[in-house]
């Protein structure tokens, strides 16, 4: 197979398709932390239910701050509310992320067969 030559065209596909996949990362990284904050939030969640306190610490930033049982469970329900929208908004980008690259996968390898690798190994 003759050797393609790199047009303007294809090195800015090669170059999106290099962006999209650090972004990808990014994102899975982003998803990771925020599924764990949501489990953790659960966890508290399930705590609170259990616990006998009449007032509790519930941490605000690097702080903590007294609060009765009820209004740590609202606080708590809004941020898991809060967590679970961030999660949803990531697999969404996720998803067009994947999709872009598929689509300039196709294209870069319609024109440049295994001369070019954009596999993660």
């Amino acid at each position: 197979m003759a050797t393609s030559e790199v047009n303007w065209e294809d090195q800015q596909h090669i170059c999106a398709f290099g962006r999209f996949n650090t972004r990808l990362h990014e994102v899975n990284a982003e998803l990771r932390a925020k599924s764990k904050m949501a489990e953790d939030l659960e966890e508290a969640s399930n705590e609170l239910i259990i616990t006998d306190d009449d007032a509790v610490q519930y941490s605000v930033g690097e702080t903590f701050i007294a609060v009765d049982n009820d209004t740590a469970e609202t606080m708590l329900e809004k941020a898991a509310d809060e967590t679970r929208e961030e999660v949803a908004k990531l697999e969404k980008e996720r998803d067009e992320l994947k999709s872009a690259m598929a689509e300039l996968k196709t294209k870069l390898y319609g024109k440049f067969g295994n001369s070019i690798n954009l596999e993660e190994d």
